[in-house]
């Protein structure tokens, strides 16, 4: 029998707090430009992880870490920050049933990519899974 993945509950979290995370965010751009919406909500981000860092004790000096992790991190801000960009602008102009569910084709892209960039390999069921997510948002996505 497998055992069970002690990276599952904290995965299952992280999809409910994006699902929140959409919900909360239409509501707040009801009266906001999209991208001062987004500002407030990183530095309300910035704050809140900054305390919880320092209440765990786990600072440490970024500039002691290599150079390429620094490199890896940075673009992975980079492209955070053009991920929510491009999110709040979708969601300030359509209905967010609709840009939730595109914007989880980063599921089928972190797939693809992983296997042509991490050499990661999946079995034909789990491919099977990609597609049938892919083509859920194809079907969430298109006009009724």
């Amino acid at each position: 029998m497998a055992t069970f993945p002690q990276w599952l509950p904290w995965a299952l979290l992280s999809a409910a707090f994006a699902a929140l995370t959409a919900i909360f965010a239409k509501l707040g751009l009801q009266q906001v430009d999209a991208d001062l919406a987004m500002l407030l909500r990183t530095i309300a981000i910035v704050a809140v992880l900054g305390l919880f860092v320092a209440a765990t004790g786990k600072w440490s000096n970024p500039l002691a870490l290599p150079g390429r992790t620094l490199l890896w991190l940075l673009l992975s801000a980079l492209a955070t920050g053009a991920s929510w960009l491009c999110y709040f602008r979708a969601l300030q102009r359509g209905p967010a049933s609709q840009v939730a569910p595109v914007d989880k084709l980063s599921v089928v892209l972190v797939a693809v990519f992983a296997f042509a960039f991490l050499h990661e390999r999946l079995a034909w069921r789990e491919w099977l899974g990609v597609a049938m997510i892919g083509g859920g948002v194809l079907l969430m996505a298109l006009r009724r």
